[in-house]
């Protein structure tokens, strides 16, 4: 995937992560929380392709729903391992 899609993967990938993990967020709102946003959802791909690698599932490399169901699930852990890390508490 090219720039572009990665920077929209990743923001769909966070925003879904987000929902579905409510609760404090680091970045706050406007543009620094839409740049956070992007990189929870980049770093859950990550996440979520070495996972799926591990357990035969594939990894993140096209933009379909197998890619975005294991960087959703590497977005959440990456949320709670990071408000587990912070302090942070969810709603």
């Amino acid at each position: 995937m090219g720039l572009i899609a990665w920077l929209i993967f990743g923001l769909i990938a966070g925003a879904l992560a987000k929902l579905i993990v409510p609760g404090d967020d680091p970045g706050g709102g406007g543009l620094r929380g839409l740049v956070v946003t992007i990189l929870i959802g980049i770093i859950g791909a990550v996440i979520g392709g070495f996972i799926g690698t591990a357990i035969g599932w594939g990894s993140v490399s096209e933009f379909d729903i197998r890619s975005m169901a294991l960087a959703v699930l590497g977005g959440v852990l990456f949320l709670l391992l990071l408000r587990a890390v912070l302090g942070r508490r969810t709603a």
